[in-house]
């Protein structure tokens, strides 16, 4: 407020006229114009229309699938073993004494023929021994030829005397007779007999043989070292024969006919087997069957054992064979089944754990389809009732199938579409996808609106100052 200083001697304060003050409305236009700006906002974006969705036909899924077709066949039954020998034996001494002699071919993979020596004991002193045992025998027998002499003397005294023995008269005893002296001699004979046989018994095991065509596995003597009665010299084993243990479950069981070997018959029918084993290089083969099974179900494992034999499995008896069938070897095996007629061979892959088949129809929709599963393996599996053939079973994994979905089938020239037509078809939509979300939404228009009216606000509060500082 200003202060006007009149000239009259009478100092007085006279007040200045004040300036008008402004109006309501001027004072509260900035308010109105922001409320205004919010809610005219508010409306345009309620009025906002979104844009129309795009209708996309349903996807049809890519598959791959297999024709129906039916067939007559043989089941296999897989299974595995290691190749044992028939006949095994452990080699002991009988008789005690130095090793004078080494046969070659008593080492390790030695092969060796049926009666032939692989090893001599010192035989000295058993010689000494059978040549006292015959002089023995020769003296015992000696012995029975005098007493025989002296009875028959004995005999001839007493008929001299009293007449013919036998007759009414006198009976002579026996010790008159010396028939207990004779009786004793001949039981000398008998016992130097046998005390020969055991010399020469003896005499014979101072050379180890065996009754068998064999291989010989391992040696634990040498030449010089003295070995007594139950020392291991070394473990051999017969080449006529190999045995496989094959385990079977009670599921193979029932695919496969066994021979009862339980029922003695003379016509039993022994089922075919084929081993096989594969390295690096590649794969060999032999010819086998199964003679018997063990007759018991192994407690631990519940497997019950088939035994396969392989004759002359190493082709030293005559039997031609390119690769021999070693001792100790593991290998597989392919058991001959029982027939099956009218089934459908699938992938193990297109049984769902349901145990149902999808099946892609005539349109190309999928269709769900229950079966009857003769026989399932870890590879196949064997349908004999459910399918027709012709059916395409679809082998593609399908998370979740729905009924009547639109199949496209790999190979088919009126429904394929290549892997990049499918990868494009996905970035489209991921780029649609991507175009919708970059769209701005009504809370940015009412982040960004208030923002500028405020700004215009401010500009004309500045105006209004200005203009009321010039009045």
């Amino acid at each position: 407020m200003r202060l006007i200083v009149s000239n009259n001697t009478n100092n007085h304060y006279i007040p200045a006229v004040s300036q008008r003050k402004p109006s309501f409305f001027k004072r509260f236009l900035p308010i109105f114009l922001v409320v205004g700006s919010v809610f005219l906002l508010i409306a345009f974006a309620a009025l906002r229309q979104p844009p129309p969705a795009e209708e996309k036909p349903p996807v049809a899924q890519l598959v791959d699938t297999v024709t129906v077709s039916q067939q007559s066949l043989v089941y296999s039954i897989k299974s595995q073993g290691t190749v044992e020998p028939r006949t095994e034996t452990t080699l002991v001494p009988e008789v005690a004494g130095k090793v004078v002699k080494l046969s070659p071919v008593f080492v390790a993979g030695g092969f060796f023929q049926a009666g032939e020596v692989l090893m001599e004991i010192d035989p000295s002193d058993y010689q000494a021994a059978l040549t006292l045992a015959e002089a023995n025998l020769a003296n015992a027998q000696a012995q029975v030829a005098e007493e025989r002499a002296r009875t028959e003397q004995a005999r001839k005294d007493w008929e001299n005397l009293n007449g013919l023995i036998g007759g009414s008269g006198k009976q002579p005893n026996t010790l008159v007779l010396r028939e207990p002296q004779l009786a004793q001699s001949e039981a000398n004979v008998k016992a130097m007999q046998a005390a020969l046989q055991r010399a020469q018994r003896d005499m014979q095991r101072t050379k180890i043989s065996l009754p068998y065509a064999g291989l010989v596995k391992n040696r634990q003597v040498d030449l010089g070292q003295y070995v007594s009665l139950g020392t291991t010299l070394g473990t051999t084993f017969a080449v006529d024969v190999a045995e496989i243990r094959l385990p079977l479950t009670e599921n193979d069981l029932s695919y496969v006919q066994l021979p009862d070997t339980m029922r003695r018959s003379e016509q039993v029918q022994f089922t075919p087997v084929i081993l096989s084993t594969s390295n690096n290089r590649s794969q060999q083969t032999w010819n086998a069957k199964i003679v018997r099974t063990e007759g018991v179900v192994d407690a631990a494992t519940r497997v019950t054992y088939a035994v396969a034999v392989v004759e002359d499995p190493y082709g030293l008896l005559g039997t031609n064979r390119s690769t021999p069938l070693r001792v100790g070897t593991f290998v597989n095996a392919e058991i001959e089944g029982v027939s099956a007629y009218d089934v459908v061979a699938l992938p193990r892959s297109s049984l769902r754990e349901d145990g149902k088949i999808l099946i892609a129809d005539a349109d190309n929709k999928l269709d769900v389809r229950d079966v009857v599963i003769d026989r399932a393996t870890p590879a196949e599996v064997y349908i004999s009732a459910g399918l027709e053939p012709g059916d395409r079973v679809i082998t593609t994994a399908i998370a979740a199938p729905i009924p009547g979905s639109p199949l496209r089938i790999y190979g088919d020239d009126a429904s394929q579409q290549s892997a990049e037509d499918l990868s494009q078809l996905a970035s489209d939509q991921s780029d649609s996808a991507a175009t919708d979300n970059t769209a701005e939404s009504p809370d940015e228009f009412e982040t960004d609106a208030p923002g500028t009216v405020a700004d215009t606000t401010q500009q004309q509060v500045s105006v209004d100052q200005a203009t009321a500082s010039a009045n």
